[in-house]
C-alpha cells in the first residue's frame, strides 16, 4: 500500500471524497514526513503545523456536510516562499525580508484555499528566486532527496525537493528562466510553466515583471491539471494577465493524444551528456508509441533566446532591487548581490532592443510550429550537479538554458521525468505547446506518462 505521504492529489482527493480517508490523517502524514526528513532536506523555511491541522479539520467538516469543493479539498500543498501569505512570514529566502509578514494572500494562494487545499508551509528558494544555491543566508539551501550532496535545482528548490520526497502532495513554484522546470527535471517530478498570463502573479514577489510565471509542481500530470483548474483565470489587477477562457484541464487528459504532431528540436540537444541524450530518444519513442506523429524541427537559435531573456531578467531584477542594493547591499547574499548588480550596466537601449528581439523570436517560434502541436526539447544537460560544482556567481554565462526560450515566448512548457542516470539521479525533458494550449501540453504529457509507465522509484531519504 502507498504511504499516505506519497498519495497523488488525484488519489488522495478520491479517497477523501469517498470517506475512505480524512484530511487530518493525510495532513498529519505530510507533517510527520516533514518532521522526519527536513533536517536533511532543508526544504521548508516555515512549517504551519497548527494552521494546517485546523484547515484539515475544517475540510473534513465541510466534506462530511456535503460541501466537497474538488480534488484539492483537504490535500496538503506548500508554497515557494515568494508567495504572500496573510499573517505568515514571506521571506523570499532573504535576510532583507526575514521578518516580513504580509496582510493578504497572493491571488493564487487565495484560489488554492478556496479550492479547499491545506497549506502546510513555505518553501526554500534561491534568494529572491535568483541568488543561489547560497550558504550565506539565514536558511541553508534545500537539497536533492535523491542524493543530498546534489542540488535540487533552482530557484524553486524547496518545491522540487518537497514534492519529490513526499513532504507535500504538490507545491507552487515560479519560473522566469526555468525555475519550475529545472527543479522538476532534476528531482524527477512534473513541473508546468503555464502560458504567460494564465495564472495571476499578484502577491508573488517579482524577479522580472515580463518573464515571471507562476505554476504548479506535482508528482503526476493529472495532479498538475487539478492544480491548474483551481489556479487559472483572469486577474485585471495583474498587468500580465490575459482574459481568455479556462479549459477543463482534467477532461482534456481523457482526450486521445494519438495524432498530435510533435516536433523534436534536436539542435537544442547539443551539449547534453550521453545518458540524457539516451533518455531524450527514449521519450521520443514513448510519444511515438502513444500514437503521436513525430518529426524533427528547426527552431530559433537557443543562444539568441537565452541572451534575450537574460538581458531582460537582469534589467528588471536590478530595477526592482536598485534602492536596496545601493543602501543595504550587506543584507543580500553574495550570489544575488553580484548577479543583480549586472543589471546596472545594461542601458535602456539594450533593454528595449532585447524586448524587440523577444517579439521577433516569438514570431519565429510561432512560424516554426505551424505544422506541429507540441515541441520536445532537452530540459537539462545532465543530472543534478553536486553542491561542490554549483558554487558559481554567474552560471548563466555558460551554456544556454534549454528552459529559457519558453519564458521569452510565453508558451506553456511542462517538464517530466524521462528516466534515471546510472547514479540514480533523475533526468527530465520538456514538452512545450502553443500559447494558451496548456491543456494540449498536459494531454501529451499524460500520454507520455501512461506509455512510460510507473518508474517504480522513490528517493532514498
Amino acid at each position: 500500500m502507498t504511504d499516505l505521504h506519497y498519495l497523488t492529489i488525484a488519489d488522495a482527493g478520491d479517497r477523501i471524497r469517498a470517506g475512505d480517508l480524512k484530511s487530518r490523517d493525510l495532513v498529519e502524514a505530510s507533517l510527520a514526513r516533514i518532521d522526519t526528513t527536513d533536517e536533511a532536506l532543508k526544504s521548508f523555511i516555515t512549517v504551519l503545523n497548527d494552521d494546517a491541522l485546523a484547515a484539515a479539520d475544517d475540510a473534513d467538516r465541510e466534506i462530511a456536510a456535503g460541501g466537497w469543493k474538488g480534488p484539492l479539498h483537504g490535500v496538503p500543498l506548500a508554497l515557494k516562499d515568494i508567495y504572500s501569505t496573510a499573517g505568515v512570514r514571506t521571506t523570499c529566502h532573504s535576510r532583507l525580508l526575514e521578518n516580513n509578514v504580509p496582510a493578504e494572500d497572493a491571488v493564487s494562494v487565495a484560489k488554492l484555499k478556496a479550492a479547499g487545499a491545506v497549506i502546510v508551509g513555505k518553501l526554500a528558494t534561491h534568494e529572491f528566486a535568483f541568488g543561489g544555491p547560497s550558504f550565506d543566508l539565514p536558511w541553508p539551501p534545500a537539497r536533492n532527496p535523491w542524493n543530498l550532496d546534489h542540488i535540487p535545482g533552482g530557484s524553486s528548490s524547496g518545491s522540487g525537493a518537497a514534492v519529490a520526497s513526499g513532504q507535500c502532495a504538490g507545491a507552487m513554484g515560479s519560473d522566469t528562466g526555468g525555475s519550475i522546470r529545472g527543479p522538476a527535471g532534476v528531482c524527477g517530478i512534473v513541473g508546468l510553466k503555464p502560458s504567460y498570463g494564465r495564472i495571476s502573479r499578484r502577491g508573488i514577489y517579482p524577479l522580472s515583471w515580463t518573464l515571471d510565471h507562476a505554476g504548479p509542481m506535482t508528482r503526476t500530470v493529472e495532479d498538475c491539471a487539478h492544480m491548474m483548474q483551481a489556479l487559472s483565470g483572469y486577474d485585471p489587477e495583474d498587468a500580465g494577465s490575459v482574459d481568455t477562457p479556462v479549459p477543463d484541464f482534467a477532461a482534456s487528459l481523457a482526450k486521445p493524444a494519438a495524432g498530435l504532431r510533435v516536433g523534436v528540436a534536436r539542435a537544442w540537444f547539443d551539449g547534453v551528456d550521453a545518458e540524457t541524450l539516451a533518455a531524450l530518444e527514449s521519450a521520443v519513442d514513448h510519444l511515438k508509441g502513444a500514437g503521436m506523429a513525430v518529426q524533427d524541427i528547426d527552431l530559433p537559435d537557443i543562444r539568441d533566446c537565452h541572451a534575450c531573456g537574460r538581458l531582460i531578467i537582469l534589467s528588471e531584477a536590478y530595477t526592482i532591487h536598485r534602492r536596496s542594493l545601493a543602501e543595504t547591499p550587506e543584507r543580500y547574499g553574495e550570489y544575488f548581490r553580484d548577479r543583480a548588480r549586472l543589471g546596472a550596466f545594461i542601458s535602456a537601449r539594450d533593454y528595449v532592443e532585447a524586448q524587440r528581439m523577444r517579439q521577433r523570436l516569438t514570431t519565429a517560434m510561432s512560424a516554426a510550429m505551424a505544422d506541429v502541436d507540441i515541441l520536445l526539447t532537452a530540459n537539462q544537460y545532465g543530472p543534478a550537479e553536486s553542491f561542490a560544482d554549483s558554487q558559481r556567481s554567474f552560471p548563466f554565462f555558460g551554456k544556454p538554458y534549454p528552459t529559457m526560450p519558453f519564458n521569452v515566448t510565453g508558451q506553456p512548457a511542462v517538464t517530466l521525468c524521462a528516466g534515471f542516470a546510472d547514479s540514480g539521479l533523475p533526468i527530465g525533458f520538456q514538452l512545450a505547446g502553443k500559447a494558451f494550449e496548456d491543456d494540449v501540453v498536459l494531454r501529451a504529457g499524460h500520454a507520455f506518462e501512461t506509455a512510460r509507465g510507473d518508474l517504480g522509484r522513490k528517493p532514498p531519504i
